[in-house]
């Protein structure tokens, strides 16, 4: 609690006279627009865009898996995590910024490649702490059952991408995705079941989409979330339509019964306007509440 008191007093005019201090203890200090992904500017009391991608540190030229800035800014507290590029480890720290009409997040990094040490293991051994920090941030943003992203991915990516399409005059759609009646399977055969069925959905998800320019996440249970850039609406419902048909050739033998699969969908197109993250899955939410309701196995949904 403490600490997010002090999150919430950090304002811009606070650090004003402290960035030379901080470069004394940080290896970089920078501003950044966590939604936008841009590096910042401060000076003369204006915060300006550099018209670079805070990305382009890692020299990977794509939006980072889990990013921490904009976890301190949806969340309004600070956090710690362990970055690296190739040989280097890289501890950053991101405190959300109080500015009228400014998104901002203080990112400070510094690198820890040799004064972090691991509890186990050959200290000797170059690509230990690597692979650590490597597998701590999967497990942050990814599902362990079906391998695709969790929740927390969501928060994250989608309002990156939606300020993407936004700038670029790109569509963005979405698909919001309900297994029909999942809850009879875990209650007549159990959750060991239930979480074969949700596995084989989630790798069909896997293979129907673009995997370097969409993603999809497990939203929770039985409900997926999916993410198409640069889609318009009929490439999305046809993208749901090859969903639906897949996950109905799903053969799952329980218990000597062979088990069909059936789906409920919602869909919905970002295109000239822009609304929040919290706005799209919403509206995607209800579209595919509103096919339960029509009847169940069936793709709603709209343009906005």
């Amino acid at each position: 609690k403490e600490a997010d008191k002090v999150s919430k007093q950090v304002t811009l005019k606070n650090i004003e006279g402290n960035l030379k201090f901080f470069q004394t203890m940080y290896d970089i200090v920078r501003l950044v627009d966590p939604l936008r992904k841009s590096v910042l500017e401060y000076s003369e009391c204006k915060v300006n865009e550099k018209h670079e991608e805070c990305y382009n540190y890692w020299e990977n030229g794509k939006i980072c898996d889990n990013c921490i800035s904009v976890r301190a800014y949806n969340s309004n507290k600070s956090f710690v995590k362990l970055e690296y590029k190739p040989e280097t480890v890289m501890m950053v720290t991101a405190i959300p910024m109080q500015a009228e009409g400014t998104t901002a997040v203080l990112e400070l990094l510094k690198n820890v490649t040799d004064s972090i040490m691991v509890g186990s293991g050959d200290y000797n051994e170059g690509r230990l702490l690597h692979s650590i920090v490597s597998e701590f941030n999967f497990r942050i943003i990814k599902d362990k059952l079906t391998d695709l992203y969790n929740r927390y991915f969501i928060d994250d990516r989608l309002p990156a991408d939606i300020v993407n399409a936004a700038v670029s005059g790109t569509p963005l759609s979405v698909i919001f995705l309900d297994m029909d009646d999942f809850k009879h399977i875990n209650d007549k055969y159990g959750h060991m079941s239930g979480d074969l069925v949700i596995k084989e959905v989630g790798n069909v998800i896997k293979n129907s989409i673009r995997a370097d320019t969409d993603w999809a996440a497990r939203y929770g249970g039985d409900e997926f979330f999916i993410c198409l850039n640069n889609t318009d609406y009929d490439e999305a419902y046809g993208i749901a339509e090859r969903i639906q048909k897949e996950i109905e050739k799903i053969s799952v033998s329980i218990q000597g019964e062979d088990i069909c699969f059936f789906t409920s969908m919602g869909i919905h197109t970002m295109k000239d306007s822009m609304i929040t993250a919290e706005e799209l899955l919403n509206i995607a939410d209800k579209k595919m509440y509103e096919a339960k309701k029509s009847g169940k196995n069936c793709i709603f949904g709209n343009v906005l």
